[in-house]
């Protein structure tokens, strides 16, 4: 804004900022906030459908944190409220009220009826269950969305063929020919192109087995998988691992395939699966050391690539929702409290000894737990803003 500006000016300004074509807010903030509340009411909901269905109170469901902007109680006495942080959510039970789930006051000065809705007083598989359906929830959202566009759209798939071999690259160095057909990677059978790159593009360094067709005969060949950037479907330079072999129309035989609601339900289960798998992978990997951290993306990336797909149009930005959903609620899995793992891990120990955790031993878990989710999230924040830019 320059010098002289009058009031109108700095309104024009303003409104051109916020709704102009690469404004922060409509552009970048709005479509984070929609996804990420999505996810967020779908994993809650699953808790509170669920903890109902044992019968557990509900005292509050909360989309968001801190004060609350607006609510209201159901008959049940649930409290439904929207509160003014929009980065997350919560489902609060009956004589939950600690990070240990365990009650304030001790279960003898609790009515018989507040015992019996009480989270901590029922059986550790109730228990259990309700936990786990929130990231249960948030994967069979992500089934859904992809049974939908299965449904809609089918599939573009091409046969397993090799068009070209990149000189100097590992299938090069292998010995890869044109025409080859891939059969398997790894001991497992592939189908179509796509079968492969799911198999190679997690295995950067390792070193794989392929059988390919060539002239009516089945060869044996072996090539590691390199990084190579490429661009994904939003313009994002990504990492993945190649070994530089390319298909095309003539000898892919691109088709698309197109699935009744059934059949998309099943490849909506099979690709959530990929994906779980793939995940797996990663963090396995990332662990030893053998992936790029700039492949772990927080909040800032996110939120980024919520913009664009939302400029790519609702199909792309609701693909976008599918993928953080299987994301959000495999993370929830992992076994640290206070994530719903660390809770599980919590109630499968008790299911063995016969006894709760004591809650100070709890309380320990749930201190360390909480500092490793808050160093985990400031890596990611960190790669976001500072790293890998």
């Amino acid at each position: 804004m320059g010098f002289g500006q009058g009031p109108e000016d700095i309104l024009t300004d303003t409104l051109s900022y916020l709704f102009g074509t690469h404004g922060l807010l409509i552009g970048t903030i709005l479509p984070f906030l929609i996804v990420l509340t999505v996810v967020v009411f779908v994993h809650e909901m699953g808790h509170y459908l669920v903890g109902r269905w044992c019968g557990i109170g509900v005292k509050a469901f909360s989309i968001g944190f801190g004060p609350e902007l607006f609510g209201f109680n159901d008959r049940s006495g649930t409290r439904w409220k929207l509160s003014a942080i929009p980065l997350g959510g919560y489902v609060k039970f009956a004589g939950d009220e600690s990070v240990a789930s365990s009650p304030v006051a001790a279960t003898e000065n609790m009515s018989a009826e507040e015992r019996a809705v009480a989270f901590h007083t029922q059986p550790v598989w109730k228990r259990a269950a309700t936990v786990f359906a929130g990231p249960a929830f948030n994967i069979l959202l992500t089934v859904a969305i992809f049974s939908v566009f299965f449904a809609l759209y089918g599939r573009m798939v091409a046969d397993p063929m090799v068009a070209e071999v990149r000189p100097g690259g590992p299938a090069a160095v292998a010995g890869f020919q044109p025409g080859d057909r891939f059969i398997s990677v790894d001991g497992d059978k592939v189908e179509t192109f796509a079968d492969v790159q799911r198999h190679v593009s997690a295995r950067a360094g390792d070193s794989l087995k392929f059988v390919v067709e060539r002239n009516g005969q089945e060869v044996n060949l072996t090539a590691t998988p390199e990084l190579a950037e490429q661009k994904d479907a939003l313009g994002n330079t990504v990492k993945i691992a190649v070994i530089g072999v390319v298909n095309n129309q003539e000898l892919g035989n691109f088709r698309r395939i197109t699935y009744n609601p059934i059949e998309s339900v099943g490849q909506a289960v099979r690709e959530s699966g990929f994906i779980i798998a793939r995940t797996g992978q990663f963090f396995s990997r990332f662990f030893a050391g053998r992936e790029d951290k700039c492949q772990l993306g927080g909040p800032v990336k996110i939120a980024t690539m919520a913009g664009q797909a939302a400029s790519q149009g609702v199909d792309w930005l609701i693909q976008l929702t599918a993928m953080l959903s299987i994301g959000i609620g495999l993370l929830n899995l992992f076994p640290l409290p206070p994530l719903d793992g660390g809770h599980l891990i919590f109630y499968a120990v008790e299911a063995v000894i016969r006894r709760p955790v004591k809650p100070a031993v709890q309380e320990i878990f749930f201190r360390m737990g909480f500092l490793l989710v808050l160093g985990f999230m400031g890596f990611v924040v960190f790669n976001d803003l500072f790293a890998c830019r």
